[in-house]
């Protein structure tokens, strides 16, 4: 007898327009789930009420933007408006992305009867019972928009290597980002490493530099991706700490898109230009004698779409002793500042010599 099994039903009930499904695992009684949104033409149910059901737990963690759901086979970790799923260093493609729909965040049914099957060791028992009900599409919720935000590259201006230049230092305000054993908050050390890197552009390339927070102070999810909407930007760089479980992990992490997204088609990381600046931005950390873990394609909602270069980096672990003191202190936030600057520059070096 195989264990997996899924059953979908086909109904046609006139008599309701409300959408609704059931949902089980094997042998057990179904729930019948009433809050089911339609979207484009697909049901869409809150993880809340979906995974008590499967016996799974999850939370929404606001300070990373990301669900954790605990599963049988470790946490899987999905992003509103990421077409992923990542489960330890997998990435899982998504058919349909996660969307916050009137203040829950919702997956597609398919998500439900492949993706979370798959973390199951028993069957799912899945129904809609009202599949072809016709209800108006919901319009995107403003998070969504966020996280489906496109940054296109600008036109350079007179064939000049590089335009302006956007830093985004992570959190602020009442949203600390992780906290430090000794209390230090990883909103003040991203936000000292973007200032220093905000002078070192500004005294050795003659582009605009901008910050999305020059202080100690919350953003919304507008007003920080606004800077990356002006005219002559060209390269987005997003400033984070992370910590871990234990004191081992260490070193810099540079992510980028999965694909960059144009206008007439999409090619993947490797073909585009946030690779070639975070290769630059690798190359010259590791020179300057900084761990670097490596360059990571991952769906992060912070990237955004587009084909903007944009690189989202991990400057270290603040719950590893070696990485702390190295923020921390002014002389390591000063080297880190930059070695960044000397990769940008390294990225628009590269951008002159190919547009010659």
């Amino acid at each position: 007898m195989l264990r997996f099994f899924i059953t979908c039903f086909l109904l046609l009930c006139a008599s309701s327009g409300l959408a609704s499904v059931e949902l089980a695992l094997e042998n057990r009684s179904p729930v019948v789930l009433k809050e089911v949104y339609r979207y484009r033409g697909t049901a869409y149910l809150a993880l809340d009420d979906v995974l008590p059901v499967l016996g799974l737990s999850g939370r929404w963690d606001s300070v990373q933007h990301t669900y954790r759901i605990r599963t049988p086979m470790g946490y899987a970790v999905i992003s509103p408006g990421s077409q992923f799923l990542r489960l330890g260093d997998r990435f899982v493609p998504l058919r349909l992305p996660p969307r916050f729909i009137d203040g829950r965040l919702r997956v597609d049914e398919t998500f439900v009867i492949d993706q979370l099957q798959a973390l199951m060791p028993q069957s799912i028992y899945y129904r809609n019972l009202n599949p072809v009900a016709e209800q108006p599409d919901l319009d995107e919720s403003p998070l969504d928009r966020l996280f489906g935000f496109l940054m296109r590259k600008k036109e350079q201006v007179h064939g000049s290597a590089l335009g302006g230049v956007v830093i985004d230092p992570g959190h602020g305000g009442a949203d600390p980002g992780t906290i430090a054993p000794d209390g230090v908050k990883e909103k003040a050390l991203v936000l000292d490493v973007a200032k220093l890197l905000e002078k070192q552009l500004k005294m050795n390339l003659d582009v605009p530099v901008y910050l999305s927070r020059d202080g100690d102070y919350g953003l919304t999810p507008q007003q920080r991706v606004e800077p990356a909407t002006r005219s002559g930007v060209d390269v987005l760089l997003q400033l984070h700490a992370q910590g871990a479980l234990s004191e081992a992990p260490r070193g810099i992490t540079l992510f980028v898109r999965a694909q960059e997204e144009f206008e007439d088609g999409v090619i993947p990381a490797e073909e585009g230009q946030s690779m070639q600046l975070a290769q630059a931005l690798s190359d010259v950390l590791v020179k300057a004698g900084f761990n670097v873990v490596g360059v990571i394609k991952a769906p992060l909602a912070p990237l955004g779409r587009g084909s903007l270069p944009t690189v989202f980096i991990e400057l270290g672990y603040l719950s590893n002793p070696a990485d702390l003191a190295l923020l921390e202190a002014p002389e390591g936030q000063t080297r880190l500042a930059e070695a960044l600057y000397r990769g940008i520059k390294h990225y628009a070096d590269g951008q002159k010599e190919n547009n010659r």
